[in-house]
């Protein structure tokens, strides 16, 4: 399952993702985490040292490999220099599998053993200095757009992405390439205000949306998020001594986690698992297509000089059973 976190900044976005990723590794699922906030902390959320966080590969750096190896023999594709961000996967591509080894994650993912087992990480990369006036951080997010195009995954195997803060989540359609999408909001007025309009966004494309209270502190806390949220309000996190402890460097195993949170950890994953029995592989291609077009109208074949509608083989579909094996693509 594909699960994004999204949020304004300061909500504590970055640490629940994080949280969710321990829960899961802990409950032996296979995980693959992409920190793709504008913010590089989720490698810190999750135990790296500055030193380590920072040597995390950037994606966004490696965008020529990833091309390369997920164009594959795709004969609609001429080159990868005329693949951008939203170029859909069809007959000839290379898919990319959870549980897989193959040269993208060997060049962009780093394995992080937490508490209970180990997950692959992977990180668009910062935006620096020298990205101001020259770049926007949605080209720093293209690489990821374009992995999760061409990304197949099962049943309790999860690709979790930890978005950009704010309305910015929602700039490209990598919005859609979700199975469900966790809002993170504080009980205030701030905490909510970027809600109504995740939502617009979300029933116009049909992504499954829950809002997940941080900091609640009681019931007074959820009155007011289901005031502002209704149903869409999944569950309240409260106040944590041991994220507080982990935000210090001194982390106590994960075990140790307040009992409360736990179980609210675990309403996420009930969620994202009743997500995936609503999956519809051939709407979600649809969805990739369109923006795809979209894209390629708008700057795309500009920028490539080629007619990247001719990219979209009509005939294919992004399916689950395409990660068994036998149905790889070329080698």
């Amino acid at each position: 399952m594909k699960i994004a976190f999204v949020g304004k900044g300061g909500s504590g976005k970055t640490t629940l993702s994080s949280l969710f990723i321990r829960h899961l590794a802990a409950n032996e699922a296979h995980v693959v985490a992409v920190d793709a906030d504008i913010n590089q902390h989720l490698g810190a959320a999750l135990g790296l040292d500055e030193n380590e966080a920072a040597a995390l590969p950037a994606m966004g750096a490696q965008l020529p490999l990833i091309k390369d190896y997920l164009r594959g023999t795709n004969p609609r594709i001429s080159s990868a220099a005329t693949m951008i961000k939203t170029t859909p996967p069809g007959e000839g591509s290379r898919l990319l599998r959870v549980r897989e080894d193959n040269p993208v994650y060997d060049a962009c993912a780093r394995t992080v053993r937490l508490d209970d087992g180990e997950i692959r990480l992977m990180a668009t990369g910062p935006f620096t200095e020298t990205d101001l006036g020259v770049a926007c951080y949605h080209s720093k997010v293209g690489a990821v757009e374009l992995c999760l195009n061409h990304l197949v995954d099962g049943q309790d195997e999860y690709v979790v992405v930890d978005m950009t803060a704010g309305s910015d989540s929602f700039a490209s359609g990598m919005f859609t390439r979700f199975d469900m999408t966790f809002l993170v909001a504080e009980p205030t007025r701030k905490g909510v205000s970027v809600y109504r309009q995740y939502k617009d966004y979300a029933r116009d494309f049909g992504v499954a949306l829950k809002v997940v209270g941080n900091k609640v502190q009681g019931e007074d806390d959820l009155d007011f998020l289901r005031s502002e949220v209704g149903d869409d309000l999944l569950v309240g996190i409260g106040q944590s001594d041991w994220v507080r402890t982990m935000e210090k460097g001194r982390p106590a195993p994960f075990e140790l986690l307040e009992a409360d949170n736990r179980m609210a950890l675990q309403a996420l994953q009930n969620a994202a698992e009743d997500s995936y029995e609503l999956r519809d592989w051939e709407h979600y291609t649809r969805q990739m297509v369109h923006f795809h077009l979209k894209n390629a109208e708008s700057w795309g074949n500009e920028k490539t000089g080629a007619d990247l509608a001719a990219q979209v083989d009509p005939a294919f579909v992004l399916h689950e059973h395409l990660s068994e094996p036998s149905a790889a693509q070329p080698a």
